[in-house]
């Protein structure tokens, strides 16, 4: 891994410039994996990077899909072999941006699943305190 841009001390009313800094960053089509710990804000900053602040809760949904964007949460999979039936591939024809929280323990059957073409990037996330996070990105 390399990493690409750091940003530090982010608060939550800075994560919509974090977004858009990171679109022009990265190449699509693209995954990107969003790592940190319960609570660092990854769903919370897939509404920022969404733009809608549109995205289902990882209790209801695994997959969603808003205009050129497929989120994933995969807190729930238990092991790589329930990937093949998320049938991802369908879900990423004509998509830019492919974000998945929890992925990083499924990189390589992920990078089987999409295929060549998809670059693959880690936004590692860590917490400071309360408020304030620290934002990695990594090109894997």
């Amino acid at each position: 891994m390399s990493l690409v841009r750091a940003w530090k001390k982010v608060l939550e009313s800075d994560l919509a410039n974090i977004a858009i800094e990171l679109k022009e960053v990265v190449q699509p089509p693209c995954v990107i994996i969003l790592d940190g710990p319960v609570g660092a804000g990854k769903t919370t900053f897939t509404r920022a990077f969404l733009e809608k602040g549109q995205t289902g809760s990882p209790t209801y949904s695994i997959i969603n899909e808003l205009e050129n964007i497929v989120h994933a949460d995969l807190m729930r999979i238990e092991k790589k072999e329930e990937l093949i039936h998320l049938e991802i591939p369908m879900y990423l024809d004509e998509k830019d941006y492919f974000l998945v929280e929890w992925g990083m323990p499924y990189l390589h059957e992920l990078q089987k699943i999409v295929g060549d073409e998809w670059k693959f990037y880690q936004l590692k996330i860590e917490i400071v305190n309360e408020k304030t996070r620290h934002f990695f990105l990594n090109k894997i």
